[in-house]
């Protein structure tokens, strides 16, 4: 991971988790010490999506962190977080809330000092992709296609997807693998596979790991990063959730990201970007 201080640019490793990486954070040793940033604002989004010809509406809540000219993100499950944060938490140093109780308020704030130091649309290594305009669906397909891109899998490799999306099951099978699929909330797959709610077994039989950046604000990531980095086996994650944050372990057991920064998607009919960073050139689930 680079940053920069006194104008120059630095190396440092993250650690072994999100833990050790806010505490490097807090302590200064990233950057500027946090209680000189100031979040101007704080969002509460809530909304639903049932795409064309679905059968399943999406409910999705966001708390966004808002740093000068970049936003930390994160999502969350319902009740976990109440609007009052808007309220609360607007104007609050990142100091104060990367120590709030909130895990994804938490999450959001660590997301927006990373993204403060090195703004995705100004890291020379990230791989920008522009979504185009268009409909939910168009831009919806244009993101997936963009992340299975990434996905670099032999035929008859076990794959174990994290967090469940559609698109990138028909991705993984189409590239001859197996896909594990793993969800707190989805029950089975549009084909009707039954998608297993616990990770352990997914991340002992997997050749590797697909994940959303969601794991790091409900704080699976940890485990998911320990137990690849144990096995040796590949760790991609698809991030609108604490993308700056997967970003930092790239090259340190994260094997490469799909990076979408805030406006997500889904909430702009005009093009946007999200960009992909490889640890190296072939970075993907080929094991």
């Amino acid at each position: 991971m680079l940053y920069l201080r006194d104008g120059r640019e630095h190396s440092a490793e993250p650690g072994a988790s999100v833990a050790e990486l806010s505490e490097n954070v807090l302590t200064g040793r990233l950057g500027p010490e946090p209680s000189r940033l100031v979040a101007t604002s704080v969002f509460w989004l809530h909304h639903g999506t049932r795409l064309r010809g679905g059968g399943v509406t999406y409910l999705n809540q966001y708390v966004l962190v808002r740093v000068g000219e970049v936003f930390g993100a994160c999502a969350f499950e319902s009740g976990e977080l109440d609007p009052s944060v808007c309220h609360s938490a607007s104007g609050s140093t990142l100091q104060t809330l990367l120590k709030s109780e909130s895990s994804p308020l938490r999450t959001a704030a660590l997301d927006a000092y990373l993204a403060h130091l090195r703004p995705h649309h100004a890291v020379g290594e990230a791989e920008e992709v522009l979504l185009p305009a268009g409909t939910p669906e168009v831009r919806a397909s244009a993101r997936d296609a963009a992340i299975a891109e990434i996905l670099e899998v032999d035929p008859g490799k076990k794959v174990g997807l994290i967090g469940v999306v559609n698109p990138l099951v028909a991705a993984i099978r189409s590239r001859g693998a197996e896909c594990l699929p793993c969800d707190l909330t989805l029950r089975e797959t549009h084909w009707g596979d039954p998608v297993a709610r616990s990770m352990s077994g997914v991340l002992d039989e997997a050749d590797a790991i697909v994940a959303t950046g969601m794991t790091v604000g409900n704080g699976s990531f940890d485990e998911i990063l320990r137990r690849c980095r144990q096995r040796d086996i590949p760790l991609v994650v698809y991030a609108q959730s604490a993308s700056a944050v997967a970003r930092a372990f790239v090259g340190h057991g994260v094997s490469a990201v799909s990076a979408e920064p805030f406006p997500f998607s889904q909430f702009s009919a005009q093009p946007t970007s999200l960009y992909r960073y490889r640890a190296d050139a072939r970075a993907g689930v080929s094991a």
